[in-house]
């Protein structure tokens, strides 16, 4: 008798090349037309599967588990952070969490660093000027921004994506500083020429620019809060690629209106798909929708390491990307 494949439920439309393999090794059931599930729709879905695949945008919460069916044993999640799912939940179940770490580490780096030049350097404005038709020419004192060059960037958490940032950030002159749970190896700080600070008020105090990098968890929730924020110099920009929450959204736009600090490059957002619309009258502010890990080449990665989950966990073995612990 041939083995029976695993039912495979994916919450969201992934890369066309995942979905064939998929669909060649497993049992798979597709979101054809990529719309977010709703909890219910979720719900509905589990109860046959022995394997889901969620994304940073389905909520798997421990009402969710508690309705899945016998067979659900495994979470392939397709993303690095997992602040989405219940984990205490999924062990209490018996439900493995896997999720794709390191294959997204250069993609979220490369947008941290854009953001890090854009908002200083005002592009974003100056784009937005251009296309309203405004611009009247060059002078000499117009749209006037900041070097990099020089200036003090501090890192939160220095894990993977942190270190690349770091990387990127040192080619440009940038002197690196860093907060993370415990040093880093004394190798990489060599290599980064960088500065370890235990405690993350006093990096902040002395700071141009602070780039987060650490997972979302209980303890990293508001980690810069309205009193850590306003530790930061007025002349400050804080970058977020990381998660929304990390950062009070609130505190940061009522700052940066008054221009207690001098902009913010933000890829994520606390209630995201929905932003603070105070955000959105502010030039001093880079808004992107999300896409620190948005190239081809990183979700078909992501994709891949999916499939090695799933199929590693099929074939009676523990898959390679099992969530143990956060890295923060």
């Amino acid at each position: 008798m041939p083995h029976k494949k695993p039912v495979v439920v994916v919450s969201r439309k992934l890369p066309d090349v995942i979905e064939t393999r998929m669909m060649e090794l497993f049992d798979t059931r597709l979101n054809v037309d990529d719309h977010p599930m709703t909890k219910a729709e979720l719900i509905e879905a589990i109860k046959d599967a022995d394997v889901l695949v969620p994304t940073v945008t389905d909520r798997i919460d421990a009402a969710i588990m508690s309705q899945a069916g016998p067979n659900l044993k495994l979470i392939a999640n397709f993303g690095t952070g997992v602040d989405h799912i219940d984990l205490a939940s999924a062990r209490q179940r018996g439900i493995t969490v896997t999720n794709t770490p390191g294959v997204l580490t250069e993609d979220t780096a490369d947008m941290a660093m854009a953001l890090i030049l854009a908002v200083p350097r005002r592009i974003s404005e100056g784009e937005r000027l251009i296309r309203s038709g405004e611009w009247k020419g060059w002078g000499p004192t117009f749209m006037l921004g900041h070097r990099i060059w020089g200036k003090r960037l501090g890192i939160i958490g220095m894990g993977r994506i942190g270190q690349a940032v770091a990387r990127r950030a040192k080619a440009f002159g940038m002197s690196i500083h860093y907060h993370n749970r415990k040093k880093v190896h004394p190798d990489i700080e060599a290599e980064l020429e960088a500065t370890y600070w235990e405690s993350l008020d006093q990096m902040l105090a002395r700071m141009d620019v602070v780039t987060v990098h650490c997972p979302h968890t209980p303890a990293t929730f508001h980690l810069l809060s309205a009193r850590r924020l306003e530790v930061l110099p007025k002349h400050a920009y804080v970058v977020n690629t990381a998660r929304g929450e990390i950062v009070d959204e609130n505190a940061l736009t009522r700052m940066l209106i008054r221009g207690d600090l001098a902009g913010a490059g933000l890829d994520v957002f606390e209630h995201e798909p929905a932003v603070n619309p105070k955000l959105l009258s502010l030039n001093n502010v880079v808004l992107l929708p999300h896409l620190g890990s948005a190239t081809i080449e990183g979700r078909i990665d992501m994709g891949e390491k999916v499939l090695i989950n799933i199929k590693t966990f099929a074939d009676g073995h523990h898959p390679p990307d099992r969530v143990l612990a956060s890295m923060f």
